[in-house]
């Protein structure tokens, strides 16, 4: 999601890339040229007019308390206490927004973090103030709510959807007391993330290594092991793992009393709240069906002889004769003759014309992206890692963080984000502020489809049997990692919060048993694909995602979302089309399951896993194809 209106300030972080319109490629030089790096006097002209805007609107913040008790009065004394909500709401994520990007600028810089804290510490007493809203509502009661509704048109354009879901809320919300104590005690229950944070970040004595050409990589932290486990020579990659995992092996019993005390919370939430269990208290707010869970964890399960097939490629084309190992899943299938040079401006260029099919108004909103300095595009010393697109500034617009490498994989980033930016432009024009939060589910079709089109692009438009090669192994790649990979995951999350709930104890002995399991079925121990050695089932202890609650299978249906709509804009054309425009325009107008159901895709049924295990098959089938030639 990209914004919240009365709740915790949210943005979409992903993967990235640069971008800049007319301006010329860029290179290792240009990491500071301001052509390639966002303008934030959109959001406010300088620091110290966040300043005076940070004292205005925690002025606006600490007055909200006045509006309690006024709800039930009249249609006009309920909206006039929820635009001053609404507003207030707004303008705390303006604050955030620049908060969070002038420190991600370079977070050495202590005032710049100082300034993130202040926001977060604002967000907070904004949910703290907020929190009777709900409770108040539902003493007010369905009928006279909708009664207001009625009177006031403004009410029920701006706020119909926000008091229906209050109201549906009504067996899992307390009392205005309770309430505002769940809320102050957010602060205390966020804290495993940072134990983890800090732990696997800051602490952790990772050692060094020596490879077999001579390289010393001095500490084998997480950067290192993403970059060398991808190493061409399998003693090196077995190294590399062996030392990686045998470090996290050492704190396995920390981690997983880390990890344990996240479970434990998300328990607390649902019993608090009386939900039958975590995972119905996740799914609750998106009014996700259960059935939709279920059915993508039975569909990649069923897929798994299509992942299987992949994975036997994938020892072929190594040149393993013995058994494939979980440390063979990394190095690349495939090379290019020559290294790869995607220029900001190549990727601005390749962004127009895999969109194409979307049509003339994404096209335009694209232009108009491009012709702002909404992005920061190249890697600095300093600079925050990874990229991301935080939308939650209204009445701004979007801004990227990217770290462009020239490379493939950062031109799919590109897309991947604008996709994210697009859908935020699309849904902002549309949709008012209390409507403009829109679900995780969607925002990730809404990205993952651009990577999609992306790859389809590449593969067309290959010079060479190798390119074509290339580009397909990618195709495979992101199929592995976002959709078996994360509903494995998910799988692993459901496991651990159920072994809970069944009264059992969760250690990271404990933990690492689960993940193990399915680490083997998954990767086809069993059936002789991959032997998994048990060493590495700690792998668990690396995931942060863990620690967002039931987050990560939601990449995994916005994958098969993806799948089945690109697949019908190629066949339909503009019908399709105008489908997926309409439900990224409906921002958070409509539950998710409902969006896609308007769509034309049912998210509990299995065509959209279906579509994207056979797109799976298809790029298997192309491969076996070009590698059958001479």
């Amino acid at each position: 999601m990209k914004s919240v209106l009365f709740g915790a300030l949210a943005a979409l972080l992903v993967a990235s890339m640069p971008a800049c319109a007319a301006a010329p490629a860029a290179d290792a030089g240009d990491a500071a040229n301001p052509a390639y790096m966002w303008d934030l006097s959109d959001l406010y002209p300088s620091p110290e007019a966040w300043t005076a805007a940070q004292a205005k609107v925690k002025a606006q913040v600490d007055g909200l308390d006045k509006y309690k008790g006024s709800l039930a009065e009249s249609a006009k004394a309920m909206l006039t206490a929820l635009d001053a909500i609404s507003m207030a709401g707004k303008e705390v994520a303006r604050l955030n927004v620049y908060a969070s990007l002038k420190g991600d600028e370079d977070v050495r810089v202590a005032v710049n973090q100082e300034r993130v804290q202040l926001g977060q510490a604002l967000q907070a007493e904004f949910g703290e103030k907020t929190a009777w809203v709900a409770p108040e509502v539902l003493g007010v009661g369905a009928k006279k709510v909708h009664a207001f509704e009625t009177q006031s048109p403004e009410l029920a354009h701006r706020f119909d959807f926000y008091l229906d879901n209050i109201l549906r809320g009504a067996p899992h919300t307390l009392s205005p007391e309770a309430e505002g104590v769940m809320a102050s005690a957010q602060t205390v229950l966020v804290q495993p993330n940072n134990i983890y944070s800090q732990l696997s970040n800051g602490e952790l004595p990772f050692p060094g290594v020596t490879l077999s050409d001579g390289t010393k990589v001095e500490r084998l932290d997480q950067a290192a092991y993403s970059k060398y486990r991808q190493a061409p020579n399998r003693a090196d990659r077995k190294l590399v793992f062996d030392t990686f995992w045998g470090t996290w092996k050492k704190y396995e019993g920390t981690f997983g009393a880390s990890l344990n005390t996240q479970v434990q919370a998300e328990e607390f939430d649902a019993k608090v709240r009386h939900y039958p269990n975590a995972l119905s208290d996740a799914l609750f707010a998106d009014n996700m069906p259960e059935a939709v869970y279920r059915q993508l964890v039975a569909q990649a399960n069923s897929g798994l002889p299509v992942f299987h097939r992949y994975l036997k490629l994938r020892k072929k084309l190594l040149g393993i004769n013995d058994d494939l190992a979980y440390y063979d899943i990394y190095p690349s299938m495939f090379k290019l003759d020559k290294p790869e040079h995607i220029t900001v401006a190549d990727a601005e260029r390749i962004a127009f014309d895999v969109t194409a099919p979307y049509g003339p108004e994404y096209a335009a909103k694209l232009h108009q992206a491009f012709s702002g300095r909404w992005m920061d595009v190249l890697p600095r010393t300093g600079k925050a890692s990874g990229a991301y697109m935080n939308g939650s500034a209204y009445d701004v617009h979007p801004y990227l963080h990217l770290n462009h490498n020239y490379d493939y994989e950062s031109l799919s980033t590109f897309v991947h984000e604008w996709g994210h930016g697009i859908h935020t432009l699309l849904d902002d024009e549309t949709q008012p502020w209390e409507k403009s939060n829109y679900s995780t589910f969607i925002a990730e079709t809404a990205s993952i489809s651009n990577e999609m089109l992306l790859n389809d692009y590449m593969v067309a438009h290959a010079k060479t049997k190798d390119e074509k090669l290339f580009y397909l192994g990618h195709g495979l790649e992101l199929i592995r990692g976002t959709f078996f990979r994360q509903t494995m995951f998910g799988e692993f999350q459901l496991a651990i919060h159920e072994e809970v709930e069944k009264g059992n104890a969760l250690s990271g002995k404990r933990m690492s048993e689960i993940y193990c399991d399915l680490l083997k079925r998954y990767h086809g121990d069993a059936q002789g694909v991959m032997k998994i050695d048990p060493a590495y089932c700690v792998e668990w202890a690396f995931i942060p995602h863990f620690y967002y609650g039931f987050y990560v299978w939601q990449y995994a249906t916005s994958m098969a979302g993806a799948a089945e709509f690109t697949d019908a804009i190629e066949h339909e054309g503009a019908p399709a089309r105008d489908r997926y425009i309409a439900m990224l325009k409906a921002g958070g107008s409509d539950y998710a399951y409902s969006l896609y159901k308007k769509a034309g895709i049912d998210m509990a049924a299995p065509a959209p896993y279906q579509a994207l295990v056979a797109r799976m098959s298809r790029i298997l089938d192309q491969i076996d194809a070009l590698e059958a030639q001479k």
